[in-house]
This record gives C-alpha cells, sequence and structure tokens, in this order.
C-alpha cells in the first residue's frame, strides 16, 4: 500500500496475522466502528430534530468522532512520529478543525465516511489476498505415508524428504514428488489450469495439489510442505507484489509530493482569506480544499487492482510476479516464440534414419546413443530411446551449438548438425529430412560418415490456433529456435508463422529479441533454462510449462505453470483487461480532485458534502479494482488501441 495513502495499512501485515483476515465484511473492525458510529450520528441528527437537549446531541456526535476516529488517528500519529504524512493527516486536520470550528457534526461525519472507506479498502484487499493464498487450501490435511514397513496417516507438514506417500484414487497429493509405482490420470486443473487430465506414471514428477484418478500411487516425496510448489507460488506472488508497474509509479509520483503541497496550498487560503475576509469562512474554506485535494483514492487506486488481477491470474494457471509483470504483460503487443518445447509438444522422436559406408542403422543409433549418454539436449532423449543399447563414449565434449564429440573404443567419433560434420554422400538425404520438418543430424567415426538421424518434435495441436488468435489479436509473432532454416520453416508454416529466425545460439536469440523491442514491447516466450538471455533482454520474460522448475519460477516475469499453450493469450488478455482497469482508477482519481478543489474554494461545497463526494469515488475505485479479480476464459482480443510502433511495422 502506498506511503501516501493513510487509508488503510501501510505496512504488509506480519506472517502470523494472515490467517485471521477478515473473510466476511462485518469482521472487519473499520466497519464495525462506522456502524457503531453511524448509529450515535442518526441518533444524534434524531435528538436534534425532535427539539431535544443541546448537549444530548452534541455528546451523540462526539462519540461518533471518537469511535470513528479511532480508526484512524491513532494510526495516523504514529506515522508522523515516524516523519510520514498522509492522507490520514489531512483528514485528521480536517476533523479537529471542524470541532474547533464548532462543527462537530461534520467532523463526525468526516469520520464517519472516512472510516467507511478504510474498512472496504482493507476488506478488497483481505479479500484478493485470500484468493492467492487458497491455493494453499488444495494440500489436504493428512497424508498417507510408509513408515517401518507400514502405512501411517500423518499431516502433510511431517512428510520427510526420501519417505514414500501412498495416494489413493481421489485423493489429493500432500506435496511434490516422483512417482515409482502405479499409473493414473492426474487432475491439474486448480493448479495449471489445464481441464484434461495428466497422465503419469514410474519417474513422472507430481505436485500438491493435484488429484489422482483411478490407480494407487506410490511416491516418493521431493520437498516438504513449507517448500513444495504451491507454496513457492504464493510466496514468490506475496513478495513480488510490491514491486511497483509504471501505473502505480504514476499514482505514487502524484500522491506522494501532493500531501504536503495540500498542507501548505491550505495554509496559504487560510492565511489570506483571513487578511482579506471574515478568518472564520476561510479557515473553514481552507479545511475543506484540504480534504477535496486528499489522493487517497489515487494512492489505492492501483494497487487494490494489482493485488486482485495477480490472485486471479493465479487461479488461470498463470503466475505474474507483481504490478510491474501485470503492467508489462497489458502493454505487450509483440510476441517471439521459442520452437522447442513453447510452439512444439518437447517429446522428439526418431522418424528416420540414413545409412552410408557400410553401416547398419542399429551401428548408427548406437554410435549416436554412446554421445547422447549423459547430454540434456532436448535430441537425446529420443535417441536414446530408439538405441537398442547404450554405452557411453569417452572423453565427450559438447562444442555449443555444433554437436558433440568423443571416443568410443580408441575411435574418434562425432554427432552434429549438417556444417559441423559434411553431409557429403548424405547431403540428398539431410534436404529431404529438413524440408520433411525434421532435425536432422549426422554421425562419424574417425572422419568416415556412418549416417544420419531425423529427429521430429511435433507441433501442439492447440499451436495453430494461438497463433491465429494472436495475429487476428493484433500481436505481431515471430519465432526462434536454433534449428536450422529448413525444418523451422516447415513448422512455421503449420503454425501459420510468417516472421521466423533459425540457426541461432542463446546470445542471437537475445540480440533479435531486442532489434523486437525497438519496434514494438515485446515478450518472450521459452522454457525459463535455455532461453535465459533471451528472456532477460526482452520486455518480459515467459516461462512455459514452469510448474515444479525452480529456475524458470524464479527468473521468469511470468510463469505459465501448465502445458498448454492456450493460456498465453488468456493472459495477454487478462493483463490488457487489468491495465485498463488501472488506467481507469487514475483518471477517476485525479478528476475527482480536480473537480473538487474549485468547488471547495469557493464555497459551493461543505465539509460534509466534498468528504462524501470524496468517498463515494474512493468505494467506486476499489470495486472497480476488484473487477480485476473476476477471472475470464479469454483467448484473444485486439487491443483497444494500436500503439504507433504496431502501425508502423504492420
Amino acid at each position: 500500500m502506498s506511503e501516501a495513502c493513510g487509508c488503510g495499512p501501510d505496512e504488509p501485515r506480519p506472517e502470523g496475522e494472515q490467517e485471521h483476515e477478515p473473510e466476511k465484511l462485518w469482521q472487519v473492525t473499520e466497519i464495525r466502528a462506522a456502524a457503531a458510529a453511524g448509529v450515535l450520528l442518526v441518533a444524534g441528527l434524531v435528538v436534534g430534530w425532535s427539539g431535544g437537549p443541546d448537549v444530548a446531541e452534541l455528546a451523540l456526535y462526539a462519540l461518533a468522532l471518537l469511535i470513528a476516529g479511532y480508526t484512524f488517528v491513532p494510526a495516523t500519529v504514529k506515522r508522523l512520529a515516524h516523519g510520514k504524512i498522509g492522507v490520514g493527516t489531512l483528514m485528521t486536520i480536517a476533523a479537529v478543525g471542524a470541532v474547533l470550528l464548532g462543527e462537530v457534526e461534520e467532523a463526525a461525519m468526516l469520520a464517519f465516511l472516512f472510516a467507511i472507506s478504510e474498512g472496504l479498502e482493507e476488506y478488497s484487499v483481505a479479500r484478493t489476498r485470500r484468493g492467492l493464498r487458497a491455493l494453499l487450501s488444495l494440500v489436504p490435511d493428512t497424508a498417507t505415508v510408509v513408515r517401518d514397513g507400514r502405512e501411517q496417516t500423518v499431516p502433510p507438514v511431517e512428510l520427510r524428504l526420501g519417505e514414500i506417500m501412498v495416494v489413493k484414487p481421489g485423493e489429493r497429493i500432500a506435496t511434490d514428488g516422483t512417482i515409482i509405482a502405479g499409473r493414473t490420470a492426474l487432475d491439474v486443473s486448480a493448479i495449471t489450469g489445464e481441464s484434461v487430465p495428466v497422465e503419469a506414471g514410474p519417474g513422472d514428477a507430481v505436485f500438491a495439489g493435484a488429484i489422482n484418478g483411478t490407480g494407487v500411487l506410490e511416491v516418493t516425496v521431493t520437498a516438504d510442505a513449507e517448500d513444495n510448489s504451491l507454496a513457492k507460488i504464493v510466496k514468490i506472488v506475496e513478495a513480488e507484489q510490491s514491486r511497483k508497474g509504471a501505473a502505480q509509479r504514476l499514482a505514487d509520483t502524484v500522491a506522494r509530493p501532493l500531501v504536503p503541497a495540500i498542507l501548505v496550498v491550505a495554509a496559504v487560503i487560510a492565511a489570506v482569506g483571513s487578511l482579506l475576509g471574515d478568518p472564520r469562512v476561510w479557515i473553514e474554506r481552507a479545511l475543506v480544499v484540504l480534504v477535496a485535494a486528499s489522493p487517497c483514492a489515487l494512492a489505492i487506486a492501483v494497487p487494490v487492482t494489482v493485488f486482485a488481477a495477480v490472485g486471479a491470474a493465479s487461479k488461470l494457471g498463470v503466475l505474474v510476479k507483481g504490478g510491474a509483470a501485470l503492467e508489462t504483460l497489458g502493454r505487450i503487443r509483440g510476441i517471439a516464440l521459442d520452437k522447442t518445447g513453447t510452439l512444439t509438444r518437447n517429446r522428439p522422436t526418431v522418424v528416420d534414419v540414413a545409412t552410408t559406408n557400410g553401416a547398419t542403422r542399429g551401428e548408427v543409433l548406437a554410435v549416436a546413443a554412446a554421445l547422447e549418454a549423459r547430454s540434456e539436449h532436448p535430441l537425446a532423449a529420443a535417441i536414446l530411446a530408439a538405441a537398442d543399447s547404450v554405452t557411453p563414449a569417452e572423453q565427450v565434449d559438447a562444442v555449443t551449438g555444433a554437436g558433440l564429440s568423443g571416443r568410443i573404443g580408441g575411435a574418434g567419433v562425432r554427432l552434429g548438425r549438417p556444417g559441423w560434420i559434411e553431409a557429403r554422400e548424405l547431403a540428398a538425404d539431410i534436404e529431404r529430412m529438413q524440408h520433411a520438418g525434421t532435425t536432422a543430424v549426422l554421425i562419424e567415426r574417425d572422419d568416415h560418415l556412418l549416417g544420419a538421424i531425423a529427429v521430429r518434435d511435433e507441433l501442439r495441436p492447440e499451436a495453430a490456433e494461438v497463433v491465429a488468435g494472436l495475429r487476428r489479436g493484433g500481436y505481431r509473432v515471430a519465432m526462434l529456435t536454433g534449428d536450422n532454416e529448413r525444418t523451422a520453416r516447415a513448422l512455421a508454416v503449420d503454425a501459420g508463422i510468417d516472421e521466423v529466425h533459425a540457426d541461432l545460439r542463446p546470445e542471437d536469440k537475445a540480440r533479435i529479441v531486442s532489434d523486437l523491442r525497438t519496434r514494438r514491447p515485446t515478450a518472450m516466450v521459452g522454457d525459463g533454462v535455455n532461453d535465459a538471455p533471451a528472456l532477460a533482454t526482452a520486455d518480459l520474460g515467459i516461462a512455459m510449462g514452469a510448474m515444479g522448475t525452480d529456475v524458470a519460477i524464479e527468473t521468469a516475469d511470468v510463469a505459465l505453470m501448465g502445458e498448454d499453450l492456450r493460456h498465453l493469450p488468456q493472459a495477454l488478455a487478462h493483463a490488457r483487461r487489468s491495465r485498463t482497469i488501472m488506467r481507469q482508477n487514475v483518471g477517476l482519481s485525479l478528476a475527482v480532485i480536480t473537480v473538487l478543489i474549485p468547488l471547495a474554494l469557493s464555497g459551493i461545497l461543505g465539509l460534509a458534502a466534498v468528504v462524501l463526494v470524496h468517498e463515494v469515488a474512493e468505494i467506486v475505485v476499489i470495486a472497480n479494482g476488484v473487477r480485476a479479480g473476476r477471472v475470464r476464459a479469454l483467448t484473444t482480443a485486439a487491443p483497444a488501441t494500436p500503439a504507433p510502433a504496431d502501425r508502423a511495422h504492420a
């Protein structure tokens, strides 16, 4: 919450207090105080209208002032002691001034309305924070663990790394782990936003909160309850919510100097007016101007929206790391997509093997598998799966962007892309493989060519639909890949992408993204590890399929937790809508201040009327900000106003 605003807590709640946040409006202290003050105000009005004793009427107003004022005056004094001036300071001065002028009723009304606005702000922020922390409720209350050869039921916090959990059909998984026995279909919709169950079996990672399908699973615990994937998401988002986007910085930039400036202006109005006219009239007008110019609605305009939008994004399976990322995501107009693992399934398979110089298919695959035995390259898994047996090669060295070299039985062997290894008599086979949209690698032994292997990673089924939707929405889409030009072009045609950059090293991707940024705000979508330079260079880095991947979650500005590419346009639409709401709130807040100041200075509006208008505007701003918390299952939509760069480079 901005320090410029006295409407609500300026400091984050201590960790232990998060559990006691109000779940209902009536549980908010400020709302209860305002209700009590409101009853006393009505009672005072009734006593006055009925001709009752003036002392009784005054006592009721004074008591209403004390009860409502207690919600902000002590906090204001505490902040003043630390040298912080906020909107609460303006309201306190206005209330004290009204009392000194004998307007106890107006002072009580000011405190009453201000207490309501504080309570509504507290409730809205608490509600959106609860929406995010509700992810933790996906963890079950108990878990079944095997100890001393028998199954025991324990709380998830007692699970230890390496222990074996037993997850029965229909149960939620208590923490992250790896399946060692059993097969099932996992419902991960509450975590990643994907509606289709995910098939899982031995060796597959599972995450806290996922619902087991029909099979009994034995799972090795890989993270404790405080450090599982759900807990990480909540911790990261709560920590990153303090990061401010451009709209929030605008609100802070305006609000912070505005408060002391208002105090100075009010003092000048009171002094000059008293010299030229009735001091009582001008002091009262100075107090009204002081309240009219208070930037409370401006200071909370963006934070409330950010809290709501970030919490709602988590329900879409999108991790947005604070206001800065949300603001940037909302203004993106260019999308750079990595090929492997983003546009494709990242499950490559060997589809063709060409041989030469008397080598057999099995021999070519055996040499390739020996070199790839300890490689983490996406092609390695495909080659290893196709080989009958694997005996790791010796002295294996990786040549960045080229391939692998090593020794088998004293003979030098190499595997690499065409160009690094000459295709020679297999040139026609390589061209055929690449035109078919596959990635081709050559294998040689002692400088004699043995063969070529074609590996294909199929496009995600939703890739073409997503790209078409992004283009209809006014986004420029480019594909970046380290694959060869022919293969990249073939896949790009299937995906509907015109702009293709192929044969790229990691540093080349970063350079291309830097160039794209000069034309329009650009996001890079990759796996969060191999594309790290490009993700860091882009206006916004988006990690694809980041559930449980520490590097992706930590380094990206936005992480799509699931494997469904349709979450990308969904996230863009949500951020764009949230950014629009932010701008509406800032504009409304500034407009209210601009209109109220001259009306207050001219005496058209009194203290009570100004307070009422201000607090109604604040309620509208809060309600509008909370709208960002409504999850919309959108795909793509055209930007309201294309950026100039878009027009110039369309």
